[in-house]
């Protein structure tokens, strides 16, 4: 992995934003999560695996949802143009490598 520097403004809550290319560099979108170690008077920020806490009530009411919207059924109380737009959607591959637009806040 190449060097990165990148600043940041701590707010008056404590919080900062973790800029664009580091979020890029460790892999983490919205709901991801970092940890934070520090080492003397340095800090390393790493992405967490943490997929030992996915529900499956969850991930499978997500799965009878997508075979729903796939089939167009259960969704006709939405207006027709949302509806429409998300069938379109069906018919385009989602990049997960693909740039983050605006900024994140963790």
């Amino acid at each position: 992995m190449s060097n990165i520097h990148e600043e940041a403004t701590i707010t008056a809550k404590g919080q900062i934003t973790l800029p664009k290319p580091i979020r890029q560099a460790l892999g983490v979108d919205y709901g991801g999560k970092v940890a934070f170690d520090l080492r003397g008077k340095q800090v390393i920020v790493s992405r967490v695996n943490d997929s030992s806490h996915e529900d499956p009530a969850i991930a499978s009411f997500l799965s009878l949802l997508e075979s729903d919207v796939r089939c167009g059924k259960h969704i006709t109380t939405l207006p027709d143009d949302l509806v429409n737009a998300m069938l379109a959607t069906l018919k385009r591959p989602v990049d997960l490598s693909a740039e983050i637009d605006g900024e994140i806040a963790l």
